[in-house]
């Protein structure tokens, strides 16, 4: 990594951890994020997309390690399908104890989570020292923005900070299952 993408990644960070909303480049459309602890982070990331609070949100992480302990409710064969996935471009949709803010869980009984095989991501999160919330940079209903510059028009300044880099190549969004069944509820 060079100086200049480490300082990069350290204002995001510094950005994360003092409760603001950063863009970041993910494995196929730039995303929206934020400290999932932080409840004030969390509203306002919300407010800026338009998005209601009872969807719920995706957590994204840097490796298995950072989201292991929300897999407990997760029957052994099932978690071997989800670890097995990951790193990777899947988010699974896991059931949860009531330890959850509902702030991330929304009016679900479960949370949304992926560990990134996306380089600058992963190594954001591993930085940040847990998950951060990963939702599509955009305005609800419109598409997810593909570049830095869609960002900006999107938000117009309204973010804290945008970490430059490229997205990972991926075609669109990542695919959405759900833990338990497997069903797909977003394909990737």
């Amino acid at each position: 990594m060079t100086t200049l993408n480490r300082l990069h990644l350290e204002r995001a960070v510094r950005v994360l951890r003092a409760g603001g909303v950063i863009a970041y480049p993910t494995e196929g459309v730039w995303g929206l994020g934020c400290d999932p602890c932080n409840a004030g982070a969390v509203a306002r990331l919300l407010r800026l997309k338009g998005r209601s609070p009872g969807k719920g949100l995706i957590l994204v992480a840097g490796d298995v390690a950072q989201v292991r302990s929300l897999l407990a409710r997760v029957p052994v064969a099932q978690r071997a399908v989800l670890l097995g996935s990951w790193p990777g471009p899947v988010t699974w949709i896991v059931p949860i104890d009531d330890e959850m803010p509902r702030w991330i869980t929304g009016k679900h009984a479960s949370v949304a989570i992926r560990v990134s095989d996306h380089l600058q991501l992963a190594d954001l999160c591993r930085s940040f020292g847990g998950p951060i919330v990963s939702t599509s940079a955009n305005l609800q209903g419109r598409p997810a923005a593909r570049s830095a510059l869609a960002v900006r028009r999107y938000f117009r300044g309204a973010i804290d900070y945008l970490l430059p880099g490229e997205l990972g190549g991926r075609p669109g969004a990542t695919a959405i299952r759900e833990a338990l069944s497997g069903r797909i509820v977003r394909p990737g």
